[in-house]
């Protein structure tokens, strides 16, 4: 059965701008609900003091949580050479942050989509980073996921791998046991793509999952996408809502992981209207992992019990 974790979509600025929102405030909103753990952010404010990674780690696990995945975006398509050498050692740094929290997975993305840049030497760059983080990640035992991105919320361009076919070039390009993708579903709409397609191809390197579900609050994804390019900051089209009523088919995409034997983390992408829509997000996803994956453990229980007569 995968586990279920969920991010603090809703209150990024409070932790990761303006302060007013501790992270402690944040894990006894999160313990409260029906999760295993929850996924982490690099940038939130007071994790530049190294002193409070042991200490988060700590109060988590005191409610009997964990915390599996560390979310951070790496620009590795950026054209000079020093300032991709910067990154990577960033992407280390978060790599540590994730070995100390006590976590699995840690992202990474492609960069950003600069006009001037090419899909193969984007696709190069991006890889060659990559790879340069691996045997880093590896010694201490932590996977790197590669999300299909949208955008960073303080990037000028778009993920440089958000189109189906650029980001399936760069997964295959790195073939290594601690690389693994992050799949997002709503992502996928903003390449004007189907995410289900997006799925079936990569079903088999995905080991982690972001659940949510995406809105237009007005227009149309083709208005989207001729605005996305060359200004900072999240869509101001799109809205994040509660899992379960966008246009995400829940059915289709846990049908295509059940089938590849996926049993690694989804955490939710939502709450953006409070801790009772994520509640409500929580309860949909419980009730559909247990719909798709319960008979796998009824088996195992039942296979257990079978033995323990035979002895």
């Amino acid at each position: 059965m995968p586990k279920l974790a969920v991010f603090p979509k809703a209150f990024m600025p409070a932790l990761c701008k303006d302060g007013t929102m501790t992270v402690s405030e944040w894990i006894d909103l999160a313990v409260k609900l029906d999760i295993d753990g929850l996924e982490w952010y690099a940038g939130f404010l007071e994790m530049a003091d190294e002193s409070n990674w042991s200490r988060f780690r700590r109060q988590v696990g005191e409610h009997g949580k964990v915390i599996p995945m560390m979310c951070c975006s790496p620009d590795f398509t950026h054209p000079d050479a020093g300032f991709r050498a910067r990154e990577v050692v960033k992407q280390k740094r978060w790599i540590d942050m994730t070995y100390a929290l006590g976590g699995s997975y840690c992202r990474v993305l492609s960069g950003q989509r600069r006009p001037e840049l090419s899909v193969e030497e984007g696709i190069r760059l991006a890889a060659d980073c990559i790879h340069a983080c691996l045997p880093y990640a590896q010694e201490r035992g932590i996977t790197l996921i590669i999300e299909n991105h949208y955008k960073d919320d303080f990037w000028d361009y778009p993920e440089f791998a958000q189109k189906m076919d650029v980001f399936c070039e760069l997964v295959a390009r790195v073939d290594h046991p601690n690389f693994g993708v992050n799949y997002d579903p709503s992502n996928t709409y903003l390449a004007g793509e189907d995410p289900l397609e997006l799925l079936q191809r990569v079903s088999h390197r995905v080991v982690t999952m972001h659940a949510s579900d995406r809105y237009l609050i007005e227009g149309t994804i083709e208005d989207l996408r001729r605005e996305e390019g060359g200004s900072q900051g999240y869509a101001r089209r799109l809205r994040h809502g509660e899992i379960g009523k966008g246009l995400n088919d829940y059915d289709a995409i846990f049908t295509e992981l059940k089938r590849v034997d996926f049993n690694g983390w989804i955490s939710i992408e939502d709450g953006v209207d409070g801790m009772e829509q994520l509640a409500r997000s929580v309860t949909f996803l419980r009730r559909k992992m247990a719909e798709y994956w319960s008979t796998e453990i009824e088996k195992q229980s039942s296979s257990s019990q079978s033995q323990m007569h035979e002895v």
